[in-house]
């Protein structure tokens, strides 16, 4: 028996995926751009984009599933009623919109397995296939762009024109011989640079000679509270605000989101209420009282699993210091005194932040 694209498509809508499409055998055309700003450093601390064995992958996907024959590239909406994650209170935590919920490495690829066995029904016959969700060596957005999802924005985001860009990619790679989707080749962001004038710390580099969207991931929000492991910068500190975990700015300027994002109706993704903009102080004195392994059993099934405790009290520290009111002295004197040098090196800093705040108002 044999399956066609509009089968497959239909079978992942069906599963709730909001968009899908199709990818044959072809070599990346986006590896020269990939290569180059690994060579410019601008990857940071994440050195597993740049070993070698993954370059290579990614440039060919029969090096990740021998026998490759097509991918089926799917989009699952994480979009809420929220015009913006950054509310005008600074002493509230923001957490990235999508990192609210439970993890979508689990919601994406438990759906990508269900996909799987139907199109195995299907087929009448195993299927040799990998499901990815951020989990392997793929250009998740070229092949995307390419299965007709949408366009690279300048804030390298894939954006779709009647959707925004508010959705996790998976990719389900398979040994089935289906016909490519129409790709998405034309660029709707013009001369917009909404997402560039608007990012605090400059990340955003606009697009080099060949068009591609670059970004400089050491000065992102998103990298500096959630993979870089060490001290954040401290002339970034001031720029990250009461971002704790993540960082939604270019998306919620990008006129595409403003018009035509809609909300989801996947209740896996509704926030958890201690990563529903909680209280600074709260949060900082809940991950005083855990242990790192308590942390983890905390948020097991919750992206922001990945900054562990550490590293969240870390940013927490800077909200902290961003905000500079006097109430947050007493935990921040906790956490200087906390059993992680990194997490009491941002309290000795934003003491200080307070004390400067504290002094300069008493000066006015």
């Amino acid at each position: 028996m044999t399956i066609d694209t509009e089968q497959a498509v239909a079978e992942a809508r069906a599963l709730g995926f909001q968009m899908a499409g199709v990818v044959n055998l072809e070599r990346s055309d986006h590896m020269a751009h990939f290569r180059r700003w690994i060579a410019a450093g601008l990857h940071g601390e994440m050195a597993y984009l740049a070993r070698p064995d993954a370059v290579r992958r990614r440039a060919d996907l029969d090096l990740t599933l021998p026998g490759f024959r097509s991918a089926l590239v799917v989009a699952h909406s994480y979009a809420d009623d929220e015009p913006a994650t950054s509310p005008g209170d600074p002493s509230r935590a923001i957490v990235a919109r999508y990192a609210r919920g439970r993890d979508y490495h689990h919601v994406v690829s438990d759906r990508l397995e269900v996909l799987a066995a139907r199109l195995e029904a299907l087929a009448g016959r195993p299927l040799r296939r990998r499901a990815c969700v951020d989990t392997g060596p793929i250009l998740e957005r070229e092949l995307a762009a390419r299965a007709g999802l949408g366009w690279f924005g300048k804030n390298t985001m894939l954006i779709h024109p009647r959707r925004g860009s508010y959705f996790f990619l998976g990719v389900l790679l398979t040994d089935l011989r289906l016909e490519a989707s129409t790709p998405f080749r034309e660029d709707h962001c013009g001369t917009c640079r909404r997402c560039l004038d608007a990012c605090p710390t400059g990340a955003l580099l606009g697009r080099d000679d060949s068009g591609a969207p670059v970004m400089d991931a050491t000065r992102c929000i998103s990298y500096l509270t959630i993979e870089l492991k060490g001290p954040i910068p401290r002339e970034l500190r001031p720029a990250i605000g009461n971002r704790v975990f993540g960082c939604d700015i270019c998306q919620e300027v990008c006129p595409w989101n403003e018009r035509f994002s809609t909300p989801t109706s996947e209740s896996a993704y509704s926030p958890r209420t201690e990563l529903d903009n909680p209280g600074l102080i709260d949060l900082a004195t809940r991950l005083l009282d855990m242990s790192g392994k308590g942390f983890q059993r905390e948020f097991r099934d919750s992206p922001v699993s990945r900054a562990r405790r550490n590293g969240l009290l870390r940013n927490v520290c800077v909200a902290l210091g961003n905000w500079g009111a006097e109430e947050a002295g007493p935990v921040l004197q906790r956490a200087a005194r906390d059993r992680s040098e990194l997490v009491r090196e941002h309290a000795r800093w934003a003491l200080d932040r307070v004390a400067e705040a504290r002094a300069a108002a008493i000066g006015q």
